[in-house]
């Protein structure tokens, strides 16, 4: 019964307040200042802040709360512990599967093995693989270098 008269007196405080603001010109603020008035009545013409006083003198919602805390916290705890182990067990099995030693190199369109036997020609240089850290670099020099620096 206090929540509802105190939830009633907020709203008329609020709608007080925005027809002073109207009177100043400021329709929009006042607009705005009277829709958030109205929110406590609303909740007590509804009966949420009956089903709020309610529930918070009852012990079975406060467990009722509990019990849900203690989901959260255990949905929490499995996935934590599932990004650290890397995924679930379909994922860790898809990942070992794909892991295997290919035929063929990433970047490569045909097996590596036998194809220079098989065509007569004496296999490519190998180019020496650049560090990540140099590709990185070079997109800064091209921009100094096109700044004149």
């Amino acid at each position: 019964m206090i929540a509802e008269t105190v939830c009633s007196a907020v709203a008329a405080a609020g709608l007080g307040i925005a027809v002073v603001t109207a009177y100043r010109k400021r329709y929009l603020t006042a607009t705005r200042i009277a829709a958030y008035a109205l929110v406590p009545l609303g909740l007590v013409m509804t009966g949420v802040v009956e089903w709020l006083a309610d529930t918070a003198f009852s012990p079975t919602a406060w467990a009722g709360f509990g019990v849900l805390g203690l989901s959260w916290l255990l949905f929490a705890t499995t996935r934590t512990v599932e990004r650290r182990r890397g995924g679930t067990r379909k994922e860790r099995k898809a990942a070992r599967e794909s892991a295997a030693p290919a035929a063929t190199a990433p970047g490569a369109s045909a097996p590596a093995l036998g194809q220079a036997s098989s065509s007569g020609q004496s296999p490519a240089p190998r180019q020496k693989p650049a560090a990540q850290g140099d590709d990185d670099f070079s997109d800064i020099e091209a921009i100094l270098k096109k700044h004149g620096i």
